[in-house]
């Protein structure tokens, strides 16, 4: 018996020095079981003891422990701390987190809520260390937060503009405390605790956030997290990991698989909710198509993706806009990743969307298939605005469809695609560019007529990304046909426009933008006219833009000098209300998806196959490997797993950037611009070719004889 006694003594001696040596990481937590919080601090080894009520949660906490009141009916209710609560929890020297309260001894909190659409958390102490400074930005999506006066918040909610720090500061804006802390409680006046499943990011300024409450908590300032931040929405691989064989194919395959996880082929089931979403094209954003949906086939068309805000519950509004182009790149993506991956499927649905275009949808109607007519052969902008022609929609609709064609085989379609590039050569001007705002419309064209629009001679309209693919789209076609007008008018409009290279380029959202679109017309131009010159050409923006590139194959977003369309956001009243870059300061490092790397990748890759240049065949695949690398990975959001979006932090490795753009910023997808693009050079990337070369043998030239007789002879 005294030598039981003894095993117990010496046993309990041990328990006691373990726990004297390491600090006890136990805390009670008052919330389900299934908080973002609660999992993360159970992963993390925590010993969480816990109850349905504050009142337990004081009781059962242990003096001068750690005790988390999370609200768990978050934003419809809000939790009440009575003054007897927090003074039991005061008498026992507890440390206190409670956030959502709809009271708290001590503070002024208004029953009005506010509900944030722009505004995002702003830092003003330094109380978090080196990895968050004042004036850095946080996202805390789709944020409802209780009002008060409270002063000194650790974070507050503002909008303000910036990349991820706050550059015109808070004063000139409302700002809602977001985070109060004093001796003995942590109050957050929303639901920090959401930041998983509400994706708040960066995911690095989280880490920081609450490794700094946790610590407050346990009251041990040498606790870090050990594992990896817990996200529901992550990149394919890391920045680092070694890709695996079939990490290629398997991008192509996750990459078109998207379409259909996502349900954008219109259904005739809820064709009616579609026309709804869609309205007049104003805002065509409404909540996504439920899973439970049934996927169309192709022959109603294909919608543009996913807008870019994000909900507390971490879903995102679709985009329910019909537009002419994405039918066009949609198609040749599920073509090319069909042949490629051996699934006729895919195949059948990219014909269905071409049929679509020219017999089930508005996009040629009327005037546009009016042989007669000066818009004959256009292709309209939208469902809604088929009146409206851009040259670039246009042009890359119509790369889509002879891409299309050309895996499927097919020549079904060959007369429109002549009849479409015709269209818009003939009314562009004579040094080959569309209209100074880069579109034209149906009426002035009619009023006018397609002569008088051809015969403008002091249009200059120096911005590649409106007018340079359809530059590509004359030299493609000169190749096939030899119709030397073509050529001419496509060499006059990029002599012109690298004579004005680079000060007097008009830039959009960025310089590089431009650079990437030019590359292009370029790489074609140097296909059929071989010259020193034109290699020169090629080369000065393919360089420029591939200083830019990163070790990772992230091209790094620019901000041009002078005459940029939309750059920095100038004020915090201004962000949020027009096109913006994806960055504020050059420097910033962020790749944007939706007008840079995804028309790069396509054109730098037809460059590279061109000439075969060491250089530019490295950047292709550098290229390749970061585009896998950032696909979305996710087990939770069916809609984005496969998709890229627009925004890519290559520091952080996480998908953040400023979010100014409206509609089109951060986290937007696009079923289009951004995933047709990228899918379809990856298979030609795999197939070790170019566009040039897959389409070389589509018959077109037996419309053309046809065609230059009726839309340019008479």
């Amino acid at each position: 018996m005294k030598n039981l006694f003894l095993i117990y003594a010496v046993i309990f001696s041990l328990f006691a020095i373990t726990c004297r040596c390491k600090p006890e990481r136990q805390i009670v937590f008052c919330g389900q079981q299934d908080n973002d919080l609660f999992q993360l601090l159970q992963n993390e080894g925590f010993t969480l003891k816990r109850v349905d009520t504050p009142e337990d949660a004081v009781a059962f906490a242990p003096r001068e422990s750690g005790v988390i009141i999370a609200s768990d009916s978050y934003p419809k209710t809000s939790v009440k701390i009575s003054a007897e609560l927090f003074n039991q929890a005061k008498e026992k020297k507890l440390r206190l987190y409670v956030e959502y309260p709809a009271s708290f001894p001590g503070m002024n909190i208004s029953d009005n809520i506010f509900h944030a659409k722009l505004e995002r958390g702003v830092i003003t102490t330094d109380a978090f260390g080196t990895g968050l400074k004042p004036m850095d930005i946080i996202g805390i999506n789709d944020c409802y937060t209780l009002k008060t006066d409270a002063k000194n918040p650790l974070i507050v909610l503002a909008k303000v503009a910036g990349f991820d720090k706050a550059e015109y500061g808070t004063d000139d804006v409302e700002t809602f405390p977001l985070l109060i802390q004093n001796e003995n409680f942590m109050v957050a006046l929303t639901k920090l605790s959401n930041f998983k499943t509400g994706r708040y990011g960066p995911g690095q300024s989280w880490a920081t956030i609450w490794k700094y409450i946790a610590s407050w908590l346990i009251n041990d300032d040498s606790f870090k997290f050990k594992e990896q931040w817990p996200s529901d929405v992550i990149p394919m691989y890391s920045a680092n990991q070694t890709l695996p064989g079939d990490s290629k194919k398997r991008m192509i395959e996750k990459g078109v698989d998207w379409f259909y996880k996502g349900r954008f082929f219109i259904h005739p089931s809820w064709k009616e909710m579609w026309l709804r979403n869609q309205s007049n094209g104003s805002m065509p954003v409404a909540p996504s198509v439920p899973q439970s949906y049934p996927n169309g086939d192709g022959s109603m068309g294909i919608l543009e993706g996913h807008a870019s805000n994000i909900y507390y519950d971490g879903s995102q509004d679709y985009r329910y806009w019909l537009r002419c182009d994405v039918q066009g790149e949609a198609a040749f993506a599920l073509a090319s990743a069909g042949k490629y991956l051996g699934n006729q499927d895919h195949c059948n649905i990219s014909e269905n969307l071409m049929d679509f275009i020219f017999t089930k949808s508005n996009f040629r109607e009327g005037p546009r298939a009016d042989r007669n007519s000066s818009a004959y052969g256009l292709l309209g902008w939208s469902y809604t605005h088929p009146h409206v022609f851009y040259a670039d929609d246009n042009a890359r609709c119509v790369l889509g469809l002879i891409g299309a064609s050309s895996f499927l085989k097919t020549d079904k379609w060959s007369k429109e695609i002549v009849g479409n590039i015709l269209a818009n050569f003939r009314v562009s001007s004579k040094n080959g560019f569309y209209s100074k705002g880069g579109s034209l419309t149906q009426d002035v064209i009619l009023k006018s007529g397609w002569k008088e629009l051809g015969g403008r001679e002091e249009l200059r309209h120096i911005q590649p990304h409106y007018e340079s693919w359809m530059w590509a789209c004359y030299l493609w076609l000169y190749d096939k046909t030899g119709y030397q007008p073509l050529l001419d008018k496509a060499k006059a409009a990029i002599r012109l426009t690298m004579e004005a290279y680079p000060d007097n380029w008009r830039w959009t959202n960025g310089i590089q933008q431009e650079r990437a679109r030019m590359i292009l017309p370029l790489a074609w131009l140097v296909r059929v006219e071989n010259t020193e010159e034109h290699r020169v050409w090629l080369d000065k923006v393919v360089t420029r833009l591939l200083e830019n590139q990163q070790d990772c194959g992230a091209i790094r977003e620019e901000l041009g000098a002078g005459k940029g369309a939309y750059g920095k956001t100038p004020s915090n009243e201004k962000y949020g209300v027009s096109e913006a870059p994806l960055i504020f300061n050059n420097g910033d490092p962020v790749s944007d998806m939706l007008y840079t790397t995804n028309f790069a990748f396509f054109a730098l890759n037809e460059a590279a196959q061109a000439t075969q240049n060491q250089k530019y065949l490295e950047a292709v695949n550098k290229m390749s490997d970061f585009l896998t690398r950032i696909q979305v990975n996710s087990s939770k959001h069916a809609d984005l797993d496969g998709a890229w979006f627009r925004a890519f932090d290559y520091n952080r490795w996480d998908y953040w950037a400023s979010n100014a753009d409206q509609g089109w910023g951060a986290w937007s997808t696009l079923t289009g611009w951004i995933q047709s693009w990228i899918v379809s050079t990856q298979v030609l990337l795999e197939q070790n070719t170019s566009y040039w070369e897959v389409t070389k043998e589509l018959n077109v030239s037996r419309s053309m004889d046809e065609s230059v007789k009726l839309m340019l002879e008479k």
